[in-house]
């Protein structure tokens, strides 16, 4: 959500594809790709946003902790970002989604538009679950 000098975003993607790969993943047994050139990504965050409301949004620990850090009123992507991790969730119909404890609440938004999607227009998206991850 912050501005990237193109040649350091380019580095970053190359970067973290090498850990990636560095612990372990085997690209034979998985899917690696990169998120933004898969269109239907933003084309579904687009679609899951206008069924969020902003007050949701706004009432996220993530928002009110990375704005006060930025030292300004925070951006828009900062604001939509969850609504992003929900469709990339959504996108793949995931039933099992492993996340941290400070993710829990962004998983229930996920949850919640599923649901709210599901209500409007058919049952389409399975309501994913989370697996906590124990450190």
């Amino acid at each position: 959500t912050m501005p990237k000098e193109p040649a350091v975003l380019r580095q970053n993607i190359l970067d973290t594809t090498a850990a990636i790969l560095a612990c372990g993943i085997d690209p034979k047994k998985c899917f690696l790709f990169r998120q933004s050139l898969v269109p239907e990504h933003a084309e579904l965050a687009w679609i899951l946003g206008c069924l969020t409301n902003v007050p949701r949004l706004l009432r996220l620990p993530q928002w009110k902790m990375k704005r006060a850090s930025q030292n300004s009123e925070g951006t828009v992507g900062l604001l939509t970002y969850p609504v992003l991790q929900a469709a990339d969730i959504l996108l793949y119909k995931s039933t099992r989604v492993p996340v941290g404890e400070d993710q829990v609440l962004h998983l229930e938004l996920a949850q919640d538009i599923a649901q709210h999607f599901n209500k409007k227009y058919g049952e389409f998206f399975p309501v994913p679950k989370a697996i906590l991850s124990k450190l």
